[in-house]
This record gives structure tokens, C-alpha cells and sequence, in this order.
């Protein structure tokens, strides 16, 4: 399948719906856990509805965004989206509320506010919630990537399992699945090297 170009080129298209799915749903987390985090307002107006949106099963809404996309890559990179925005949401929310109110107090006494204290205090306070939830996020959008590459796909390490599955090819089938536990695997370890460098200012990180 390496020789062929058939695994490559895949994987290439694997890699691409996760990505763009990811992208969208690390934005769209990390926007409304500040705006939560930050004002009460933004917590009574955004956080209630995404509570609830959080206890429903993201690939039990697979037939809906199929009604509402249809069945191209909308429907996918929405799905990774959805799955990758929850757990940053709820890391980044409570690393923003978690921060330490000591600092806040030591950097408003330096004449620290507004857009400045966001900026140098309470955003570098929970960043190490928002890298976990990025890790969180990588391992959701692996699995329901796993998932979304059934719907209709014509490319991808997803189709090639279901072709696998046509043809009882569990060769295939055990090559794919092994495919997508190293780039799992590849993405967490990218995640780590970004803590040991964002995190080497916290006194009690351990480099390794």
C-alpha cells in the first residue's frame, strides 16, 4: 500500500479533515471560554447552552448534519469540529477561573488592568489547562474522525476500511486502524513538546 501510493495519499486526506476540523474547533472553544471566562454575562449567555450541547453523544448527530451538509466534507470536519471544541471549552473555562487570585491582586497593585491583565496574568495562568485540553481535543477528533470517514467518503483511511470491510480484508482493515493510533500518537507527542517549551517559566515543570 506505501509502494502503490495508496496509504500515502489517504492518509494525506485524513490528516487534512482533521486538521481543518481541529483548527475550527480549538478556535471556537478557546473564543467562547474566554468570553465565559472572563465576564458573568458571557458565562449566563454562553455557558448553559453548551453544557447542554456537551451531554449529546457527537456522533449520535451524524444523520442531522447529514440532513443539514450533506454528505461531502462538511458533515466530517463538522463532526471533528464539534468533538474537539467541548473539551477545550471546558479546560480553558476553568483555567481562566482557577487562576491564582493572589496574581491578580499583585499585578493590579503594578497598575495591571483590562486587556493587560488578560493579556500577561490570567491567559499564561490557564494556559496549562487550555494544553490539556488541547490534548484532550486531539485524542476526541482522532476517534470521531475514525467515525466520520465512514460517511460517504471516496478518500481517506476511513474508505479504505470500509473497502477493506467489503472485501474482508482485515489485513487492510488492522494496517489502517494502526495508521491512525501512530498519528495519534505523532499529534500527542507535539502537543507535549509545545508544554516543555510553553511551560519551562513554571518552577514546579518537569523537563524531561
Amino acid at each position: 500500500m506505501i509502494v502503490s501510493g495508496e496509504l500515502p495519499s489517504n492518509m494525506l486526506v485524513s490528516l487534512g479533515r482533521a486538521a481543518a476540523g481541529l483548527t475550527i474547533g480549538v478556535v471556537l472553544g478557546s473564543t467562547l471560554a474566554v468570553i465565559s471566562g472572563l465576564t458573568r454575562a458571557g458565562e449566563n449567555a454562553l455557558d448553559p447552552p453548551i453544557q447542554m450541547l456537551r451531554t449529546l453523544p457527537s456522533l449520535a448527530l451524524t444523520p442531522l448534519f447529514i440532513v443539514w451538509f450533506g454528505i461531502g466534507e462538511t458533515p466530517k470536519v463538522a463532526l471533528i469540529a464539534l468533538g474537539a471544541m467541548f473539551p477545550v471549552y471546558l479546560n480553558l473555562f476553568n483555567g481562566i477561573r482557577g487562576v491564582d487570585p493572589k496574581l491578580i491582586e499583585a499585578a493590579r497593585s503594578f497598575g495591571l488592568g483590562g486587556w493587560d491583565l488578560v493579556r500577561h496574568v490570567i491567559l499564561p495562568g490557564a494556559l496549562p489547562s487550555f494544553l490539556l485540553g488541547l490534548r484532550f481535543a486531539l485524542g476526541g477528533a482522532w476517534l470521531i474522525l475514525v467515525v466520520a470517514e465512514q460517511i460517504n467518503a471516496s478518500a481517506g483511511l476511513g474508505y479504505l476500511i470500509n473497502n477493506a470491510r467489503d472485501f474482508s480484508r482485515t489485513d487492510t482493515i488492522v494496517v489502517c486502524l494502526i495508521v491512525y493510533a501512530l498519528l495519534g500518537l505523532a499529534a500527542d507527542a507535539i502537543v507535549r513538546a509545545l508544554e516543555r517549551h510553553a511551560l519551562a517559566w513554571r518552577p514546579s515543570f518537569i523537563k524531561s
